[in-house]
């Protein structure tokens, strides 16, 4: 069978087991899907290749040290992988980028928002910052399938189409997770008097 025949778990099988040309096979499938995450969030061709070359680095290590344990959903691990690189990125040059969640499900209801650092003070930037740590500590509470609903939804940028088709479940269901985590996420707001609006 040819390799662009194989699914994404087998691939990542081969590759381990030293065919490079599986490897080369997966990168093709998602190279333009992962860039493209990258580059909304940067806006920057160059940064964004960098940003690419970088993620694949640390999914070629990761692969080869044993460590892949993703069970077959490659592209949302990746995406993963990349959205943590653009967020140290940001970090590392002193700036705060929320992802909004205002336009992915619930138009009344806001956790994140998108800032430009520039038009903030240091101690805005910080508190913006920590509002982001709490958040996404808050969602190390949520069941496992609604984390992962709103890691693929809100920081992954993937639609609820191709969660679906990523987790093997209906749209419908897909909705249906995203809403009773935002629930969640919005009770543990209110019970822990957390602020999401900074003047």
């Amino acid at each position: 069978m040819l390799l662009q025949e194989e699914n994404d778990c087998r691939l990542i099988q081969f590759y381990i087991s030293g065919n490079e040309k599986a490897f080369e096979t997966l990168l093709f499938r998602h190279k333009e899907r992962i860039f493209r995450f990258i580059y909304q969030k940067v806006k920057d061709g160059n940064l964004a290749n960098d940003l690419f070359q970088e993620t694949f680095v640390k999914v070629i290590n990761t692969l080869k040290s044993g460590n892949y344990n993703e069970e077959g959903k490659f592209l949302p691990w990746a995406m993963r992988i990349a959205h943590n690189l653009v967020i140290d990125h940001f970090r590392r040059q002193s700036k705060v980028r929320l992802i909004s969640e205002s336009s992915s499900f619930d138009e009344e209801y806001s956790i994140f928002h998108k800032v430009a650092s520039e038009d903030k003070n240091y101690l805005q930037e910080k508190c913006y910052e920590e509002l982001e740590e709490q958040m996404l500590r808050l969602m190390e509470y949520l069941p496992k399938s609604q984390r992962e609903m709103v890691q693929m939804r809100i920081f992954q940028d993937m639609s609820f189409k191709e969660i679906a088709e990523a987790e093997n479940i209906s749209i419908n269901t897909a909705l249906g997770r995203m809403r009773y985590a935002l629930i969640n996420i919005r009770k543990m707001i209110e019970k822990n008097n957390l602020v999401t609006d900074i003047a």
